[in-house]
C-alpha cells in the first residue's frame, strides 16, 4: 500500500462486509455494483492478498479479510462516533471555551457574564487565562481574547463588551503634594512614573495623549514615560500609584474606585485621548463554533443589561 490513498476501497471493503454482497454494498452507498467491484479489486491489487471468496451464489470473507475487518471495524466506528458528536456540537454548545482575557476585563466582563453564561450554556467548560500583556491568541489556542480596543490585529472580529471608558493620568496627592502636578505631557519627563511593559513585544507602554493641532484637529502624541519601577502586571501599577511612587496611565475603569475614594487624582485631563473600550476578538472561521457564538450572545445580552 505504498502507492496511492491507502484508505482507497475501505468504505465499500466495510460495505460489502456489512450487507453480505456487493450489490447491497453498491445500494447501501449509492453507488453501482460494478464501482464497487472495481473499488474492492484496486484494495486487493495493493495488499497483494484476497478479502472475499466469491461466487456466483455468495460472498465470504477470506483470513486476510477477516483480521482487516477486525481492525478496521473498531476504527470506523470510532470515526462514525466521533463524526456524530461533532455533529451533535452544531446543535448544543458543548466543549471547552478557552478565553484569554486582560485583567481589566475580570471586574466589568468575566465576574458578571460567566455566572448567566454557565446556567444558559451547562454544557461548556469555561477556561480563563488572565493576562494583562495578551499573549498570542492562536499560538495559545484560545478560542478567543478580551482585549483593548488599540491592541485588537486587524483580522479579528471584535464585539464590544465594555462600556466605552477613558484613560487617565493619575498620582497619590502625597505624590502630587511632594512633586507637584505635569501641566502638559512634556513635564511627565520630570516625574517618576509606573511603567508597564508589554508581554508579547517586551517593550515598554508609550503614553498616549492628543493635543489641539493648528487646524483644530487633534494631533497625537507618544511619551517614554521615565521611571524605575517597571511592571506587566496592572493590578501592581494601581498598587504603586497608591504607595505613592509615581505617576500611573490607566483607564478609568482600573482607577475609578480610588479616585472617586480621593485615594488618587487625575492630571493632564485636557490630553487624554478619546474613548475606548474592550472587545471580545476571535477569528473569522470560528464565527460558526456553538460555544463561541453563544458566549458573544451572552456578552451582548450582557453589556444591554449594563446600559454599555
Amino acid at each position: 500500500m505504498a502507492n496511492g490513498d491507502p484508505f482507497d476501497g475501505l468504505h465499500e471493503f466495510l460495505a460489502i462486509a456489512r450487507r453480505g454482497s456487493i450489490r447491497g454494498a453498491a445500494a447501501e452507498l449509492g453507488v453501482t455494483p460494478g464501482a464497487v467491484s472495481q473499488a474492492l479489486q484496486g484494495l486487493e491489487r495493493r495488499l497483494g492478498l484476497p478479502l472475499f471468496h466469491r461466487t456466483t451464489r455468495r460472498i465470504s470473507l477470506t483470513e486476510a479479510g477477516e483480521t482487516l475487518l477486525g481492525r478496521l471495524g473498531p476504527a470506523a466506528d470510532a470515526i462514525t462516533g466521533t463524526i456524530d458528536g461533532l455533529r451533535r456540537m452544531t446543535a448544543e454548545p458543548s466543549g471547552t471555551l478557552r478565553l484569554l482575557a486582560h485583567r481589566m476585563a475580570v471586574e466589568t466582563v468575566i465576574h458578571p457574564l460567566i455566572p448567566a453564561f454557565r446556567a444558559a450554556c451547562p454544557g461548556v467548560t469555561v477556561d480563563i487565562t488572565i493576562d494583562d500583556g495578551l499573549e498570542d491568541q492562536i499560538a495559545g489556542r484560545y478560542d478567543a481574547h478580551i482585549a483593548i480596543g488599540e491592541f485588537i490585529d486587524r483580522d479579528m472580529i471584535a464585539v464590544r463588551v465594555s462600556r466605552p471608558f477613558r484613560w487617565l493620568v493619575a498620582a497619590s496627592p502625597d505624590y502630587l503634594a511632594r512633586r507637584g502636578r505635569p501641566e502638559v505631557p512634556e513635564d511627565i519627563a520630570r516625574h517618576d512614573c509606573i511603567r508597564f511593559r508589554l508581554a508579547r513585544s517586551r517593550r515598554i507602554y508609550r503614553w498616549e495623549f492628543e493635543r489641539p493641532g493648528p487646524d483644530g484637529t487633534a494631533q497625537a502624541l507618544s511619551v517614554d514615560p521615565p521611571g524605575d519601577i517597571v511592571t506587566n502586571d496592572t493590578k501592581l501599577v494601581r498598587t504603586f500609584a497608591l504607595q505613592g511612587l509615581g505617576l500611573v496611565y490607566g483607564s478609568e475603569l482600573m482607577l475609578a474606585e480610588d479616585l472617586a475614594a480621593g485615594r488618587l487624582e487625575t492630571v493632564l485631563d485636557a490630553f487624554m485621548p478619546a474613548r475606548d473600550a474592550l472587545f471580545l476578538c476571535y477569528p473569522r472561521a470560528s464565527r460558526s463554533d456553538p460555544k463561541l457564538r453563544a458566549f458573544v450572545e451572552a456578552c451582548q445580552r450582557q453589556l444591554r443589561r449594563s446600559g454599555g
